[in-house]
C-alpha cells in the first residue's frame, strides 16, 4: 500500500494538485466487479508515486491505504465507499460514488464521479473545499489560456504568435482565416489586459509615473 500526506484543507488547495479516484476509470478497467481486488496506482513520468488497495463488493468498494499528517506516524486507513448506479437514457447504468464525508456533523452523500485524497479519507471536492485552478485565474490568465487553445487548434504550441501559424493540411482557407482573425482579436485583448495590469502595478509603486512619462515624451 502506498501512502498519502495532507495539508490543511482550504480553497487554496486545487483539484488539479490532488490525487483522485475516478469511478469511470475504475468501471472501465473492471475494478467495480464484485469480488475484484488489487492495487490502484498513481504514476509520474512512468514511475509509481502512490498506490492503494481496492476490494469491490456489490454497491460498495473498500479502500485500504496508509496515511500520515505532516510528518506524524503512518496509520492504516480502511474506508468503505458506497456506489450507486443511475440508469442511462438509452440503456445501461452509470456508476457514482456516494461521498461518505461528514462535515460539521452532516453527512455529505453527494453522487460524484471523483473522490480526492485531500485528508485522511477519500472524499468529494466539496467536502475538502478543493477549487479548480481556473477559479483563481485573472481575466488575463483566462484570455491567455483561450489563446493557447486556439493556437494549438492550428497545430502551434502554446504562446505561438499568430503570424507564425500556418494553415493545417486539409483545412479550408476561409476556416483558417477565420481562426487567425479570432486569434489576433484575442492577442489584442491579452495585450490590452497586460497594459492595464502593468499600469495598475506602476500606480502602486509610483503614483506619479504617468506625469513623468508624459514629461519625457514631450522632451
Amino acid at each position: 500500500m502506498g501512502g498519502f500526506g495532507s495539508g490543511r484543507p482550504g480553497w487554496h488547495n486545487k483539484v488539479e494538485h490532488s490525487r483522485c479516484l475516478n469511478i469511470y476509470r475504475l468501471h472501465r478497467t473492471g475494478c467495480l466487479k464484485p469480488g475484484w481486488w488489487g492495487d490502484w496506482q498513481w504514476t509520474r513520468d512512468g514511475e509509481k508515486i502512490a498506490s492503494i488497495n481496492l476490494r469491490a463488493e456489490v454497491n460498495r468498494i473498500h479502500l485500504n491505504f496508509n496515511y500520515r499528517f505532516r510528518g506524524d506516524d503512518w496509520e492504516s486507513v480502511q474506508e468503505a465507499v458506497p456506489i450507486t448506479y443511475v440508469p442511462c437514457r438509452y440503456g445501461g447504468a452509470r456508476p457514482y460514488f456516494v461521498c461518505p464525508g461528514v462535515v460539521s456533523g452532516r453527512h455529505c452523500g453527494r453522487r460524484v464521479a471523483k473522490l480526492y485524497a485531500g485528508g485522511r479519507c477519500f472524499l468529494c471536492r466539496h467536502c475538502y473545499r478543493l477549487a479548480y485552478a481556473s477559479q483563481s485565474e485573472t481575466e488575463h490568465d483566462r484570455v491567455l489560456r483561450r489563446l493557447d487553445k486556439r493556437c494549438m487548434r492550428l497545430g502551434g504550441d502554446p504562446g505561438t504568435e499568430s503570424f507564425l501559424l500556418r494553415k493545417p493540411k486539409g483545412m479550408w482557407r476561409r476556416t483558417y482565416e477565420r481562426e487567425i482573425d479570432e486569434i489576433r482579436m484575442i492577442e489584442n485583448r491579452a495585450e490590452e489586459l497586460f497594459n492595464i495590469g502593468a499600469a495598475r502595478l506602476l500606480d502602486r509603486i509610483d503614483p506619479n509615473w504617468r506625469e513623468r512619462y508624459q514629461n519625457l515624451a514631450c522632451q
